[in-house]
């Protein structure tokens, strides 16, 4: 009887331990309970990062928040450096990732990802007045350029490299760093997405100015463990309600002063 009260008993904390973590309100797909947990590279405006006391915001941000309401949940935001932020929602640190990650065939074959919610491009920008007198990026020749590591301009840079581009590649691990040394004249020019170049020349006392920008669009998803089918539905079912009802205009508006995300969904 004792041997069977234990495995009785056993069994029933084997159930407690692996229901740990889940969620009632989101049907076990979450890590907590009542949370949607979102890892993100709080340093990268105007889409994620800290204001001034320390809080993160920003256009995922607020897009993080509504969708985890549309959820019924609340959300949680992880910060995380970008060289480990695929392999954190690989092992589980946080559900999803919202932090600019273009949709590509690569991480497509690794990934869930939910349907686009931004249409972005890249950019190349110089300082006002610069001597610099190249126009594209293929045009850079002998220029020290900044980008961030490991993102679609790493990627862009790399390629025209492969064709022969003969230039200094100046990787840095968070894209404010690029501007600062612009700024500094320790680069001579940036490549970044469109969305970010935006928010860096529209003061109207920036030291920026864009020069180019790509034909070719990119669409920003929310990436998730490859396999959680589950979740994927849930945050494309929430962000399709989110585009319904006038929420993602409403932070495109807001945060970029126009309408950026309508297009991800032609």
């Amino acid at each position: 009887m004792k041997k069977a009260v234990v495995a009785v008993l056993a069994i029933l904390a084997a159930g407690s331990i692996l229901c740990t973590g889940c969620s009632k309100k989101s049907g076990g797909m979450t890590i907590k309970p009542g949370v949607l947990s979102i890892g993100m590279e709080i340093g990268y405006p105007p889409m994620e990062y800290f204001d001034s006391n320390g809080n993160p915001i920003g256009f995922d941000v607020e897009m993080g928040n509504a969708i985890a309401a549309q959820m019924g949940l609340k959300a949680e935001f992880v910060d995380t450096a970008w060289d480990g932020i695929f392999a954190g929602v690989n092992t589980s640190k946080y559900d999803c990732i919202m932090s600019s990650v273009t949709i590509n065939p690569v991480r497509l074959a690794a990934h869930n990802f939910s349907k686009p919610y931004v249409s972005n491009t890249l950019a190349m920008v110089l300082l006002k007045n610069s001597k610099i007198t190249a126009r594209t990026p293929e045009e850079c020749t002998g220029l020290d350029v900044a980008f961030q590591s490991e993102t679609t301009s790493d990627f862009y840079m790399e390629e025209l490299a492969a064709k022969g581009l003969k230039y200094t590649p100046r990787r840095y691990e968070k894209v404010m760093y690029c501007f600062d040394e612009l700024q500094l004249g320790r680069v001579d020019v940036i490549v970044t997405d469109l969305l970010v170049a935006y928010d860096y020349i529209a003061p109207a006392n920036s030291p920026f100015e864009m020069v180019w920008t790509s034909t070719e669009d990119e669409q920003f998803g929310i990436c998730m463990k490859k396999g959680n089918d589950e979740l994927t539905q849930a945050i494309d079912k929430a962000l399709d309600e989110l585009f319904a009802n006038g929420t993602m205009l409403r932070i495109s508006n807001n945060i970029f002063g126009m309408d950026l995300v309508s297009r991800a969904r032609k």
